[in-house]
């Protein structure tokens, strides 16, 4: 039988013990407040970050949102985030990607207080992750970390593959897999689009992160038996739906929902604990900045 892996209702439990974290410091006298700055090419970047917004309110997390249109000057941003940087009342700081062609999105990244950064893709944040002391873990990985958590799935001595290196999600998870820490300790594999032999290096996984970026990348047929799959992968395909499309993700969950002891459903699997790890990011930064020890799950 199959464990299907409940994202929402993890993220659900995360949000809720964030809860008394964010009362405490609200109750010294400092809400939490989170920035959201939009200048994205991505249509869907907008509904994003006003999903991010959503959660922020729904916790008692204040929120700034800062839009600038796609053809303003890439020191426009970096203006509004050096201001943002100054304003002590602002604890976190999110950019959404992608940015516009013209706009160095590295340069965005380390314009960024590092203090603030709470996607965790500053450069000094990066090399705290690597070095085994992170500030803040970026939300994908770290929410990740929570599902298997959740579901009891120890990563010490296993075996861990993922599928994608990218800096959001295949590199930081690595790297975390790796820590000598909880939720670590696992020997891990990266694979990547010039990965040979990529099945025989699948199969071999008692853990299977899956973050390529394609649609139903990953089959059963690349699985062994009892192996747990968590998809990163959200990806819009045709399908003869009211909308004209669906979401699927990196693996084709009924396949490889053959092979798996416990896998994650797309949409409602991986999403809802990015979003949760950034509430978690924003009330861990908000107790840095306002000296304020806070209890985080």
């Amino acid at each position: 039988m199959t464990d299907r892996i409940d994202g929402e209702a993890v993220a659900a439990d995360v949000r809720a013990d964030l809860q008394s974290a964010v009362d405490s410091v609200a109750d010294r006298g400092h809400r939490p407040t989170l920035a959201t700055v939009l200048m994205s090419p991505d249509p869907a970047s907008e509904t994003y970050v006003s999903m991010k917004q959503r959660d922020c309110e729904e916790l008692g997390i204040d929120t700034r949102d800062v839009e600038l249109d796609l053809d303003e000057p890439a020191e426009a941003l970096f203006d509004v985030i050096e201001e943002l940087n100054r304003d002590d009342d602002v604890d976190g700081i999110l950019v959404q990607s992608p940015v516009p062609d013209h706009v160095d999105y590295r340069e965005v990244l380390e314009r960024i207080d590092p203090e603030k950064d709470v996607d965790g893709f500053h450069p000094e944040n990066v090399g705290r992750l690597v070095a085994g002391y992170p500030r803040y873990k970026p939300c994908t990985p770290h929410g990740i970390q929570k599902l298997l958590d959740a579901t009891d799935v120890d990563t010490e001595g296993k075996e861990a593959v993922i599928v994608g290196r990218s800096r959001i999600v295949g590199k930081p998870m690595a790297n975390l897999f790796i820590q000598k820490a909880p939720g670590g300790n696992a020997t891990t594999t990266v694979c990547h689009s010039r990965t040979e032999d990529l099945a025989a290096k699948t199969r071999r996984a008692d853990i299977l992160v899956a973050a390529a970026g394609i649609p139903e990348f990953i089959d059963g047929s690349m699985l062994s038996p009892g192996v747990v799959v968590i998809d990163v992968g959200i990806n819009r395909v045709d399908a003869d739906t009211e909308k004209g499309y669906e979401l699927v993700g990196d693996v084709d969950f009924e396949s490889a929902a053959g092979k798996a002891s416990a896998i994650t459903p797309v949409p409602g699997g991986v999403g809802p604990m990015t979003r949760a790890m950034l509430l978690y990011n924003t009330v861990k930064a908000t107790g840095r900045q306002a000296d304020i020890e806070v209890e985080l799950p």
